[in-house]
């Protein structure tokens, strides 16, 4: 009896003790949570139940601003890279040698002429050969033979430092320096965009020339919409999309052999919803010799006027063609109103007389002019420097 008591006594305190162990322990730590996310920790010490992610450890971000030097570009041309075209300012002076390359035979040829020491009639007569076929014109050239003759007569003129300043004066004046050379490419005071109509016929070079004028304008701070409207020529339209492309120029183009007359309206509507300053619209280039051409090219404009007034209508002429050249101006002004000339090829074969010729036959003046094949070979036309070119350099005659 008394050792069935005493077993009962020592289960009793096992069990106690055993209690107290298990309560004690279990007070003196927490668990972790029953389903933990994954990857992440539960560290002791940092607060009930705090998580402290094993990638993503705790650091304090700072502020970094990018150099001055370093630009960051709009989302819409990061990934393109445009051209930055040439400056304007003073281009045809960047641009003078080329031009005097394939000119100093005229002033070579007068200065040697009107140095002589007798100035009869027969020299004259060279005198006006000589201007003829710098492709100057026979009323032009008359008229400034004329005035050549009187001034040498009643000045004296015979060395080449006393020849040059005077030829120079007449040039400039036969090429007029006062005539408005303006191109008007402003975007009107409502806010509609200046349009300009690019004619000629084919082969003066009319799409490149588009292109390059999209350059000039880009080149001044203006914001321009090509219209292909030269529907019939293959890859046309591609081509001045790849001149539009390299400025940031957007291009309206229509299906091959479609209407030129709705391509030419869509980019002025383009033009007035997306507020740009000019719509430069690029024609087919049409044979002077087919009237029915002609009288498209007259559709286009007067669908391009339910818009607003056409600003600028500029005649693209081949200037190697010479007085062929006068003829086509002439068609094209019968078919619209040409506001200004652009010649171009004048630094190869070209006469430079026929600037003169032209402005003289149409009363249109120069206000363009190409000088080679590169993109930014298209300068403002400037009396004083291309009398200058066609010239020479001083110090080579």
């Amino acid at each position: 009896m008394l050792e069935l008591i005493g077993l009962l006594a020592a289960v009793l305190v096992l069990t106690v003790v055993a209690v107290v162990a298990f309560v004690s322990g279990k007070g003196g730590r927490k668990s972790p949570p029953a389903s933990p996310r994954p990857g992440v920790d539960y560290a002791p010490g940092t607060g009930d139940d705090a998580e402290v992610p094993r990638d993503t450890p705790t650091r304090t971000v700072e502020r970094v601003d990018l150099p001055d030097e370093t630009p960051v570009l709009p989302p819409e041309t990061q990934s393109v890279g445009l051209d930055v075209p040439e400056p304007t300012a003073g281009r045809l002076h960047r641009l003078r040698s080329r031009l005097a390359r394939s000119q100093t035979t005229l002033g070579r040829g007068l200065f040697a002429l009107l140095s002589r020491d007798t100035l009869d009639d027969d020299t004259w007569e060279e005198v006006e050969d000589t201007l003829l076929g710098a492709d100057m014109g026979v009323a032009a050239t008359t008229e400034l033979v004329e005035r050549l003759r009187t001034r040498v007569r009643v000045d004296g003129v015979r060395t080449v430092s006393e020849l040059r300043p005077l030829l120079r004066e007449e040039l400039v004046r036969a090429i007029g320096a006062d005539a408005d050379r303006t191109l008007r490419t402003l975007p009107h005071e409502d806010g509609t965009p200046a349009v300009v109509l690019v004619v000629g016929v084919n082969g003066t070079g009319k799409t490149t020339t588009c292109g390059k004028l999209a350059r000039v304008l880009v080149a001044d701070g203006r914001s321009v919409v090509l219209g292909a409207a030269d529907t019939f020529r293959a890859a046309a339209a591609d081509q001045l999309q790849t001149w539009g492309d390299r400025v940031g120029a957007s291009t309206v183009r229509g299906p091959e052999g479609g209407d030129p007359a709705s391509v030419a309206f869509e980019a002025v509507a383009k033009g007035k919803a997306d507020g740009v300053d000019t719509v430069l619209i690029d024609t087919a280039g049409r044979l002077h010799t087919k009237t029915g051409l002609m009288d498209e090219l007259g559709k286009v404009k007067r669908v391009v006027e339910k818009h607003g007034p056409v600003d600028e209508t500029l005649l693209v002429l081949d200037a190697t063609t010479g007085q062929n050249g006068v003829v086509q101006a002439r068609v094209f002004t019968e078919a619209v109103d040409v506001t200004g000339i652009v010649l171009t090829k004048l630094d190869g074969t070209a006469k430079g007389g026929i600037v003169i010729a032209v402005q003289r036959e149409l009363g249109i003046p120069v206000k363009l002019i190409g000088l080679g094949e590169g993109p930014d070979d298209l300068a403002p036309f400037e009396p004083e420097a291309f009398a200058d070119a066609l010239l020479g350099d001083e110090a080579a005659l």
